[in-house]
């Protein structure tokens, strides 16, 4: 049997959030939610074995590309995965984003397919 997948979305907005964690279960996922940079901080920091984070750049408080930074500062889990999930889509924010930390770009809407694209090999 394999072992559960770890998952946190983080975005104010309860809709987005709802919608990827529901997808993500439905992928086999074990899904927290967060609403905030501050609180993904949190539960990044309790749950070692997280393995993607699906994260929204725009949010009040602290912003995605920060939280991004400030995960990546403080990880020791090589293996965790952090994508942006944004409905900024222009070739120089996704460049923007990729060179700041981000392993992947999924552009909101939500789309199953490319959801599935990018969490399909992580373990």
């Amino acid at each position: 049997m394999d072992e559960p997948r770890h998952a946190m979305v983080v975005d104010d907005h309860p809709t987005n959030r709802i919608l990827a964690a529901t997808l993500l279960r439905k992928q086999g996922w074990t899904v927290v939610e967060a609403e905030n940079g501050e609180q993904a901080l949190t539960r990044a920091g309790q749950d070692p074995q997280l393995r993607l984070i699906l994260l929204d750049i725009s949010m009040p408080g602290i912003s995605g590309e920060e939280t991004c930074t400030r995960l990546r500062a403080a990880d020791t889990s090589p293996a965790r995965h952090i994508i942006a999930y944004t409905a900024h889509a222009f070739p120089e924010d996704i460049e923007r984003l990729l060179t700041s930390g981000f392993d992947s770009v999924l552009v909101k809407p939500i789309n199953l397919q490319r959801l599935h694209q990018l969490t399909t090999n992580l373990k």
